[in-house]
């Protein structure tokens, strides 16, 4: 069986990217060459890679069992390629839900890119869902969620802690009081985050421990939307104490305290299978002293 490093960086990228002329972009090969060593690597394997969906290439059910296995190849290459090599350098290529990447993520790149200049960070941002698809995918090497989450193939690890406060606009009925039960709850209209989302999984779960049920106004995937749709008195919400800190100071919102458990913790996710290059475990070490 002849399979060249080449050949499994091609199938990666392209697994990674989802259009194999943007992978042989990334290794710098014409479309007709890298279409042919896929062609190649399928026929040494015994077994097709990706199918055609449309336009789209899909990775089959045996693409996904090997892609961690040829990740593991590619982060040893990196790793041997570093091993002299006194400064840090390389794509970090993570994926965070929504208020991590707003809130938290970009203070914590900038620190690391002063340590490691050569570094070029990589990120996308997605719910929780995104994140975990992300992962199981190969498209990221580390993943920053909100929600809880549990995959076969990933490695969860509790992070940082963080809450979420119900809020109302300062004109509402029960500002003025600060408080809201769990009679008042289930009276009221709600503009929540999307299903699928971390801080709605919470939600969620509070709800149902306290036995309630609530009238859902709209979902939203913006936590921008969602703090103005409340301004404008559409709903009550409840987002991450990072997202309304700045409108609570301005007096733009008023947080309800509530019976409902609301704590929750970030989780850093990786793939089981995947040995860390250099870069990513440096990072994730980074993560982990905070």
């Amino acid at each position: 069986m002849s399979v060249s490093i080449k050949k499994l960086q091609l199938f990666e990228a392209t697994a990674r990217l989802g259009k194999l002329t943007t992978a042989a972009s990334e290794l710098a090969l014409s479309q007709s060459a890298a279409s042919q060593a896929l062609k190649e690597l399928e026929a040494s394997l015994g077994y097709v890679l990706f199918e055609r969906v449309g336009r789209d290439l899909v990775i089959t059910e045996n693409g996904l069992k090997s892609l961690p296995k040829v990740r593991q190849i590619a982060d040893l290459l990196d790793s041997l390629t570093l091993a002299n090599v006194d400064t840090m350098s390389g794509v970090l290529r993570i994926v965070a839900s929504a208020t991590i990447a707003t809130y938290l993520l970009p203070k914590l790149i900038a620190t690391f890119v002063k340590i490691y200049p050569e570094v070029i960070p990589e990120i996308h941002i997605g719910n929780t869902q995104m994140v975990i698809d992300y992962l199981d995918k190969g498209k990221a090497s580390i993943g920053l969620i909100e929600g809880p989450a549990a995959h076969k193939n990933l490695q969860i690890t509790l992070w940082q802690q963080d809450k979420l406060q119900i809020f109302c606009p300062p004109g509402h009925p029960l500002a003025g009081k600060g408080t809201i039960s769990i009679e008042q709850l289930q009276q009221q209209s709600w503009v929540l985050r999307e299903q699928g989302s971390g801080t709605r999984a919470i939600f969620d779960t509070a709800i149902e421990q306290a036995g309630a049920r609530i009238n859902l106004a709209m979902e939203l995937t913006r936590q921008d939307a969602i703090k103005e749709s409340v301004k404008a008195g559409l709903g009550l919400g409840c987002l991450s104490q990072l997202i309304i800190a700045d409108d609570l100071n301005k007096g733009s919102l008023v947080v309800l305290e509530s019976p409902l458990n609301l704590s929750r913790r970030f989780a850093l996710v990786t793939h089981k299978s995947s040995h860390h290059n250099t870069l990513t475990q440096t990072f994730i070490d980074y993560l982990t002293t905070l």
